[in-house]
C-alpha cells in the first residue's frame, strides 16, 4: 500500500529562501548600518534626513515588490502540498502590510510635509508641522522595526530543519 507524501520542491523551497534572506538582509542593512552611517557622515541634519528618506523609500518600494512575489511563490509551495509555508504566508501578510502603510502613507505624508516647509523656507523640524512629522517619523521607526523583527523571524522559520 502507497502512502501519500507531500512532494519535495527543494529548488523552489531554496530560492525562496534566497530571496527571502537578501531581502531581510537588505532591510537589516538599510535600517540598521545605512541610515546611521547617512546620519554619523553628514553635517546637514536636513539633507542626511532626505538621503535617509530617499533609501527608506526605495526599500519600501523593493519590499513590495520582494514581498508580493514570495507570497505568490509560498502560495504555489502550499498548494504543491508544503503546509509549512501556510505560517510564512501570514508573516510575509503582516511584512507586505508595513510595506504598504510605509509606501503609501507615511513616507508620502512626511515628503509632504518636508516640502511644505521647505517652501516655507525652513527646515521641517523648524516648521508648524514639526511635531507631526515627528510622530509619523516615530510610527515609521516603529513599523521599520517590526517589519524587521518579522524579517528575522521569517528567514529563522524558513531555516528551521
Amino acid at each position: 500500500m502507497q502512502t501519500l507524501e507531500a512532494p519535495d520542491h527543494p529548488v523552489a523551497q531554496r530560492l525562496f529562501i534566497l530571496i527571502a534572506g537578501l531581502w531581510v538582509g537588505s532591510i537589516l542593512a538599510v535600517g540598521y548600518l545605512v541610515a546611521p552611517a547617512i546620519f554619523s557622515t553628514m553635517t546637514d541634519r536636513q539633507a542626511a534626513g532626505m538621503v535617509a528618506g530617499s533609501v527608506f523609500k526605495l526599500e519600501a518600494y523593493l519590499s513590495l515588490i520582494v514581498c508580493i512575489g514570495l507570497m505568490v511563490l509560498a502560495n504555489l509551495l502550499v498548494n504543491r502540498g508544503l503546509s509549512q509555508f501556510k505560517f510564512i504566508r501570514w508573516l510575509l501578510l503582516a511584512m507586505l502590510l508595513c510595506a504598504i502603510a510605509a509606501s503609501f502613507i507615511l513616507i508620502p505624508w512626511m515628503n509632504t510635509l518636508r516640502d511644505d516647509a521647505l517652501m516655507q523656507g525652513m527646515p521641517v523640524m523648524l516648521s508648524p508641522s514639526a511635531t507631526l512629522f515627528g510622530r509619523l517619523h516615530g510610527v515609521s521607526s516603529i513599523l521599520f522595526m517590526l517589519q524587521s523583527i518579522l524579517g528575522i523571524f521569517l528567514v529563522w522559520r524558513l531555516t528551521k530543519r
